[in-house]
């Protein structure tokens, strides 16, 4: 990024936003960073952290701001821009952090004043924790960040945000965002409270012998259930393809149980591991270390909670 920006204003001050402004502010990105929230505790501790210069109430937040970045849920953020839009300015850019695309792209330009502009983004960075007591100055180091295609300048400033703040930028349109996270991201959120649901018919004492297995496969049902509702049902029709099809291959394993069938078993693991795609390298914790690094924190939700 070539200069910083003057004013940002980060709106939602969880896990997220307030990782995002704490970054710009810890990275000199912005000169003046601003955040917003209803949470007092989220202001308190924002201004504690050092992770903002000032809280701003919403309606008066984007006065003078040349980039405003939404934080909240993905359903809350035309209703947020509503009141918001008034105090923008010609050529402030809009951006956000929401797991779904498309509807924001269709939606969020129409309610911005003449001038300003909207491109969609979206920080693969988050966990299961929520609010800005977890937030962390390095949660978007080495996280992929999808940056939606708009004016050719103004999506080059919003990647170039990004990218100040240590995230690496891959670029997509609407749909093809949403069709990829919903393989990525959301069908796995979604087996995973399917599976926690399940855990209700488990033998009582099953949780004496979860081991490193449960605990991996769990973790993110662990998640905020307000945020994934919001986030799931934006992305429905996206996700239509990946259920159909893991429910398919559900059945095909439980034929293959209910027969004692090994071989056809191996068969379908066997497959089924051949098309993982190839996983991340995670940074092992320094020794002696009981703080996990940021690679290894750092889950796929959006994300995330905000």
């Amino acid at each position: 990024m070539t200069a910083p920006f003057e004013r940002l204003l980060v709106v939602g001050l969880g896990l997220l936003g307030g990782s995002v402004a704490w970054a710009a502010k810890q990275r000199e990105v912005a000169n003046h960073v601003v955040g917003a929230t209803r949470s007092p505790n989220a202001r308190a501790q924002a201004l504690r952290f050092g992770a903002v210069d000032a809280i701003a109430e919403l309606d008066v937040a984007g006065r003078d701001a040349d980039l405003v970045v939404l934080a909240t849920p993905v359903g809350a953020m035309p209703r947020v821009l509503e009141s918001l839009a008034p105090s923008l300015g010609a050529g402030c850019l809009v951006t956000d952090v929401g797991s779904v695309k498309g509807p924001l792209v269709e939606t969020l330009p129409g309610i911005l004043p003449p001038g300003a502009q909207f491109v969609g983004s979206h920080p693969m960075a988050g966990g299961h924790e929520t609010g800005m007591e977890h937030a962390r100055p390095d949660l978007l180091d080495g996280a992929v960040c999808v940056v939606t295609e708009a004016d050719g300048e103004a999506t080059a400033r919003v990647a170039g945000f990004w990218e100040a703040l240590g995230a690496q930028v891959v670029r997509r349109g609407p749909a093809a965002h949403d069709a990829e996270v919903a393989w990525i991201s959301h069908l796995p959120h979604l087996l995973a409270y399917a599976y926690a649901a399940s855990l209700e018919k488990a033998p009582g004492a099953a949780a004496e012998v979860a081991g490193a297995g449960f605990r991996d496969f769990s973790r993110i049902a662990r998640s905020d259930p307000g945020l994934w509702a919001d986030i799931l049902s934006q992305n429905h029709k996206a996700l239509a393809a990946p259920v159909a099809a893991t429910g398919q291959a559900l059945e095909d394993l439980a034929r293959a149980l209910e027969a004692g069938d090994a071989e056809a078993l191996f068969r379908l693991l066997s497959a089924a591991r051949s098309h993982l795609f190839p996983a991340p390298l995670l940074e092992e914790p320094a020794a002696g270390s009981d703080v996990p690094n940021a690679a290894r924190a750092r889950g796929d939700s959006t994300e995330t909670p905000k």
